[in-house]
């Protein structure tokens, strides 16, 4: 949807979630809340080479993330994860979120921001936590077919494709100031675009 004229006088607020809004990668959680027990510990032992390598810094994040979900969850019924995605939103996040991100959050909101979180996460607790606190959400998808996962539905939302996103979802230069929240390598091409840039918490220049 793109921006309209409306937007005149309005401020663009881009939240990244992991680590920004909560305290730590929620995308872990969520595979250890969601995944059968069998299934998570046989996962282990196949992508431990994986994991390994991404700590080491031999291996990327989205790589390491696509093994992750077609070890864990492809062929999973999607009704069911979509399921435990809800739950996970309404149960689990509530207790990982940083205070203080979201105040900030608020303050945006009660300005009349237009509020965007920006995710690599996934939407199946993404989009029912964004809805509930009433934000915009441009994050990783899941995709399914005849009713299992299958994977990631196209590219994850991360680096350069976070700025994609944005400008797929709205005009950025129809806003009169953009501010942009992150905490990695993985939020700076976001944080680039902003004309208020703050980082694990730091405005920065």
């Amino acid at each position: 949807m793109a921006a309209t004229e409306d937007e005149s006088g309005r401020d663009l607020a881009l939240f990244d979630f992991d680590g920004t809004l909560t305290t730590r990668e929620t995308f872990p959680d969520f595979m250890r809340y969601a995944v059968a027990r069998p299934r998570l510990i046989v996962g282990g032992v196949l992508l431990a080479p994986v994991v390994f390598g991404y700590r080491r810094g031999w291996l990327a994040g989205n790589p390491t993330r696509a093994s992750i979900v077609q070890v864990g969850l492809r062929g999973v019924d999607a009704a069911r994860l979509r399921a435990q995605g809800d739950a996970f939103a309404r149960d689990v996040l509530p207790g990982v979120l940083r205070p203080d991100a979201m105040a900030r959050l608020a303050w945006h909101r009660d300005r009349g921001d237009r509020i965007v979180v920006v995710s690599g996460g996934l939407d199946v607790y993404l989009a029912p936590w964004c809805a509930a606190q009433g934000v915009d959400l441009l994050c990783s998808v899941l995709a399914e077919r005849d009713g299992r996962i299958t994977g990631y539905a196209g590219a994850q939302c991360v680096g350069e494709e976070k700025v994609r996103r944005v400008r797929a979802l709205c005009d950025p230069q129809a806003y009169a100031a953009i501010h942009a929240y992150g905490d990695t390598h993985e939020d700076q091409a976001m944080l680039a675009m902003a004309h208020h840039r703050t980082y694990r918490g730091q405005v920065v220049a």
